[in-house]
């Protein structure tokens, strides 16, 4: 059995936060608190894997920003949107990103897709009747390729042609500047996930690793 395997954890944000925007002053405070709680769950998480405890943990940042951990092996990435949050881990898996989103976002779908889609994926979108899954498919593929390259939003997005496939949920996207990923979508209701990671050849071609989900919510 293949040793590559990528763990991905999931919760409401909802269900992560025990305070409200009601709660606080003003929006910067209740942020504070939001990125505060959000890196308290990816430390604890974390920590629970390498079984230390979280106050051993010590992170460094790559010349972009990503954060990795100064003292053990273990990749990781997390994401939250404004109702989820998602943590991908992998002890074998290089260059890990991972995207989250909910469905039903209010967001101009053709202002954004004309400004960050390839011409390939903004014409597919519209063979598609502008079918919002496929719109946040694409987003969230850009993004999880972007954050697992390491350079974040220093690639312009709509020369990243990400191949999506209007009914498939994974597939491999490539680009001068970052080389090869390979991605998965998963649907869960209102909630669309990407894991995208770098893709290496093997001589049996592309191999793709096992995805682990783990839900927290109670």
């Amino acid at each position: 059995m293949s040793k590559r395997k990528i763990e991905v954890y999931t919760q409401a944000l909802s269900q992560l936060l025990l305070k409200s925007k009601q709660d606080f002053p003003d929006f910067r405070t209740f942020n504070y608190y939001k990125k505060q709680q959000i890196q308290s769950v990816r430390n604890r998480l974390i920590a629970e894997k390498l079984q230390l405890n979280s106050t051993e943990l010590e992170f460094a940042k790559h010349e972009h920003g990503k954060p990795y951990l100064l003292n053990h092996t273990l990749h990781f990435n997390h994401s939250h949107s404004q109702q989820f949050y998602a943590l991908a881990m992998s002890e074998h898996v290089k260059d890990i990103g991972v995207d989250v989103e909910e469905l039903d976002r209010n967001v101009r779908l053709d202002a954004l897709a004309k400004h960050a889609f390839h011409p390939d994926e903004y014409a597919m979108w519209l063979s598609l009747d502008q079918d919002r899954e496929y719109w946040f498919k694409v987003w969230t593929i850009k993004e999880a390729v972007l954050k697992a390259s390491g350079l974040g939003i220093r690639l312009d997005l709509n020369t990243l042609n990400t191949q999506a496939h209007p009914t498939n949920h994974g597939g491999l996207c490539s680009h001068e500047l970052i080389g090869t990923f390979a991605y998965q979508n998963f649907v869960f209701g209102n909630m669309i996930l990407t894991v995208a990671w770098r893709s290496e050849q093997s001589c049996r071609g592309f191999q793709f690793p096992s995805i682990q989900l783990h839900s927290l919510d109670l």
